[in-house]
C-alpha cells in the first residue's frame, strides 16, 4: 500500500477534504492558508496524500527562505495560530496495523516530499489536538514537545456546567447587573479593536505580539462564517473583547483581552457569553486555546476544562537551531 503526496492547488477540493477530516480547525480552509501565508511572507505547499484515488492525509506547509537557507512549518510562528500540521483520513472500521501503516507511509511521502521540493535545514510542525500519533514523525528524525489547551466540554448544558465551574466566576455572574453592560457582535471593527488592545497589554508585559488588524480583517474576510468578535462595553466604552474561531462543533477563543480596570469582570462575561452561544448552537467544545501559560491558567481553569495535549515537532541540525532561534526573534 503506498500513499502518493502531492500538491492540491484546487481550493475547493481541498476544503471539501477539510470537513472530512477529523483533525483540523477552520486555520485549514484554503483561504485561510491563504491569509497565513501573505502576512507570513511564506509560499504555501497544500500537500494531500492519496492511496489510490482515496485521501490518506492532507498536510499544509509553509516555507521560507532565511538568506541562503529554507526553512518550513506548519504554521509559520507569530501569527498565534494555535495549531495545524497534518489531518489524516482511516475508515474506523479499519483494522490498526493497517491505519497505522497508511498513516506512517502518509507522514514519510509528505516529507519527501518537502525535503524535495524545500530542502528545509529547519522543520517545526505544531499539530492540533486530534492528530494524537506523532510517532511517525519521530521515526523520522523529529523531538516531539507536548504542549496544553484546555477543552471544555459543552455537552452536559449550561447548568451542569456552570454548576462545575469556579464559585468566583458563579459570583461574578451572579451579582453583574445585566444592565452593566452590554456584549455585542463587533464585526471587523471589534476585531481590529481587539487586536490593538492585546497588542497593548502585551507591550506592557514585554512581550511580543505578531497579530495585527490586517491580518485579523483579512482572516474575517477569507472565511466569514467562521470568525465572530465579541465586544463588552460599560456605559458604550470597550471593556474587552473575544475574537472567536468555530467549525462544526468546536468554538475557539483565539484572542481576548479585558480591560482590569473595567467596573464589570468583563473576561468573565464575555467567556461565559461564547459559551452559552456554543452550547445554543449545538457546539461540543469550547477550546481555550492554550494551557501553557502558568498565570493564564489560573484564569482559564475556572471554566471547568479538561487539559488537551497536542504536539510540536522540530528536526534540525545544531546550525540550523541557531538560525531558527535568530529566525523566531527576528519575526
Amino acid at each position: 500500500m503506498s500513499v502518493e503526496v502531492e500538491r492540491l492547488d484546487d481550493a475547493g477540493a481541498w476544503d471539501a477534504l477539510v470537513a472530512r477530516a477529523d483533525e483540523t480547525t477552520p486555520f485549514h480552509r484554503r483561504a485561510a492558508l491563504d491569509v497565513i501565508a501573505a502576512h507570513s511572507d511564506t509560499d504555501l505547499h497544500p500537500l494531500v496524500g492519496y492511496v489510490g484515488e482515496e485521501p490518506a492525509g492532507l498536510f499544509p506547509v509553509f516555507e521560507r527562505s532565511v538568506g541562503p537557507v529554507s526553512v518550513a512549518f506548519s504554521p509559520p510562528p507569530n501569527l498565534k495560530v494555535p495549531s495545524l500540521g497534518p489531518a489524516t483520513f482511516a475508515d474506523p472500521a479499519m483494522k490498526r496495523r493497517k491505519r497505522e501503516r497508511r498513516h506512517r507511509r502518509f507522514v514519510e511521502s509528505a516529507l519527501s516530499v518537502v525535503d524535495d521540493e524545500i530542502a528545509p535545514s529547519f522543520v517545526t510542525v505544531r499539530a492540533g489536538v486530534g492528530y494524537d500519533d506523532p510517532r511517525p514523525f519521530v521515526w523520522n528524525g523529529f523531538e516531539p514537545t507536548p504542549r496544553f489547551t484546555y477543552h471544555v466540554d459543552l455537552t452536559p448544558g449550561q447548568d451542569s456546567l456552570l454548576a462545575e465551574t469556579s464559585s468566583d466566576l458563579r459570583s461574578n455572574l451572579r451579582k453583574t447587573d445585566d444592565d452593566a453592560f452590554e456584549i455585542v457582535d463587533g464585526g471587523r471593527p471589534g476585531m481590529e479593536q481587539v487586536v490593538v488592545n492585546a497588542r497593548r497589554r502585551h507591550e506592557e508585559q514585554g512581550i511580543s505580539y505578531g497579530v495585527t488588524p490586517a491580518f485579523a480583517r483579512d482572516l474575517s474576510r477569507a472565511i466569514p462564517e467562521a470568525v465572530t468578535a465579541k465586544i463588552c462595553r460599560v456605559d458604550g466604552v470597550f471593556a474587552g473583547g473575544t475574537i472567536v474561531l468555530s467549525d462544526d462543533d468546536t468554538a475557539y477563543r483565539w484572542q481576548s483581552v479585558a480591560d482590569f480596570d473595567a467596573p464589570v469582570p468583563a473576561g468573565d462575561l464575555l467567556d461565559w457569553h461564547v459559551i452559552r452561544d456554543a452550547i445554543d448552537r449545538g457546539l461540543e467544545t469550547y477550546d481555550l486555546v492554550g494551557a501553557n501559560n502558568r498565570r493564564l491558567c489560573g484564569y482559564k481553569s475556572k471554566f471547568a476544562p479538561d487539559v488537551a495535549t497536542h504536539y510540536r515537532l522540530q528536526r534540525s541540525g545544531r546550525l540550523m537551531d541557531a538560525v531558527a532561534n535568530l529566525y523566531l526573534r527576528v519575526r
